[in-house]
């Protein structure tokens, strides 16, 4: 019964003896006393505990045996939510919002508290009210995932809406997406979609909704500042510069990752500060040139899977490599040490590599810094063997800009070209 939902055993019986169920307002009495909302809990939980939305939003456990009073507050009851239109200002831009899912479109459920990845992309709007102060939003759910789910084809889905709306009157597209993956979806569109006329902004929150730090609001605040203070163009991820509340940084969408489990300012751009950043008052710029300057848009939304990210170490099984070109991929993408090394017992297998044509790209693990092959009698060895180094291009982006180029190109030395080009800011000097 979903008034019990997750509870058995010596839990459940606390509660049915207590006479509350999910959803109930109570004050328990244990070594301090605690006031909150009953949570539903995990399929497999133990039964010795019961979980609490305290009201500041976060969660906790309280064992049974340590509770001595039960005291009901108020009984759990049903919400009817209503999606209330908001009214169009005539004057303001306009901004498309589509939401794929992850935290930030996540809501509280109203009778138990919990938080739900099932706000449609009009409610995600209709929940911030700054938003209608600032620009006129049509909103639009693509799809709901959390962002570990977002695969490539869910890439494409994404780009091909985009693409419809090349020669609107929009001033921007904020894309809502989970915090995990949006790096690569941002490095996808980046090249799919290049010299696209208006800006598209990813945006994500680290934090749900029903926390007192979450950070929902304010990066889709940030988001849509950003599109209607400036005119630019190119792919962004938009979230909180750092832990306070002041700044929100833009980055570019094939120079940035996330670094950080849960921290607010978990996203950072690698090897540069952010391309703007957006305060109350005004967005500081820091880029110097419009990057994505295009005479003309073509989009070029094709991509192949069949592309291995390879990170070396030492143990490294090669016999991996021998299974990676028998299973038909087109292209490795190594992520070496330091300048862009793999140990002598790789050689062979990446030999073999080269032979069948398949498009060998070097990475770095390192954070930051640029690959120099030629260092080197180990990297001097790989270049001839056919590993291409990727300059400072992030692995993870060298992983979807091959498979993007592999997906637009005829054959290994056509690759070789498209990922050595400079499309979407994915090198920098």
């Amino acid at each position: 019964m979903s008034e019990y939902r997750g509870y058995e055993g010596n839990s459940l019986e606390f509660l049915k003896q207590n006479q509350i169920v999910v959803g109930d307002a109570v004050k328990l009495l244990a070594d301090i006393t605690y006031s909150g909302i009953i949570m539903p809990r995990y399929e497999h939980s133990d039964d010795e505990h019961i979980v609490l939305k305290l009201k500041s939003g976060y969660n906790i456990g309280l064992e049974i045996s340590k509770i001595e009073k039960v005291e009901k507050e108020q009984v759990a009851k049903k919400i009817t939510e209503t999606n209330e239109k908001i009214e169009k200002v005539e004057g303001l831009p306009k901004i498309l919002l589509l939401s794929t899912g992850g935290t930030i479109a996540s809501k509280i459920d109203y009778r138990t508290g919990a938080v739900t990845p099932v706000l449609t992309a009009e409610e995600l709007n209709a929940s911030v009210p700054e938003l209608a102060k600032i620009a006129n939003i049509d909103a639009e759910v693509l799809f709901s995932e959390y962002s570990e789910n977002i695969m490539p084809e869910h890439w494409l889905k994404i780009a091909e809406k985009i693409e419809k709306f090349s020669k609107s009157d929009y001033s921007g597209i904020i894309i809502a997406h989970g915090t995990d993956t949006m790096h690569y979806t941002s490095s996808f569109l980046s090249f799919a979609l290049s010299g696209f006329p208006i800006p598209i902004v990813l945006v994500g929150s680290q934090r749900s909704s029903d926390r007192a730090s979450s950070d929902a609001a304010l990066n889709l605040i940030g988001a849509t500042k950003f599109i209607t203070e400036n005119n630019t163009n190119g792919v962004y991820i938009v979230m909180h510069q750092d832990e306070n509340d002041n700044t929100i940084a833009c980055h570019l969408g094939t120079r940035v990752r996330k670094n950080h489990t849960s921290k607010r300012g978990a996203f950072q751009t690698i090897g540069d500060i952010p391309a703007f950043i957006i305060t109350e008052k005004q967005t500081q710029k820091n880029i110097s040139k419009n990057y994505f300057e295009r005479d003309e848009f073509q989009p070029k939304i094709n991509l192949d899977t069949k592309v291995a990210l390879v990170k070396y170490h030492p143990g490294f099984d090669p016999n991996l490599l021998n299974q990676i070109i028998e299973m038909g991929y087109k292209g490795i993408i190594f992520e070496g040490t330091g300048l862009g090394h793999v140990g002598k017992v790789m050689y062979e297998n990446v030999k073999k590599a080269n032979e069948k044509g398949i498009f060998l790209g070097m990475t770095s693990q390192c954070i930051d810094g640029r690959v120099r092959m030629t260092v080197y009698e180990s990297g001097r060895d790989l270049l001839d063997l056919g590993i291409i180094p990727l300059e400072n291009m992030i692995p993870e982006v060298a992983l979807v800009k091959a498979m993007w180029a592999i997906g637009n190109s005829q054959n290994v030395e056509e690759i070789k070209e498209i990922m050595l080009q400079n499309i979407a800011s994915e090198l920098t000097n």
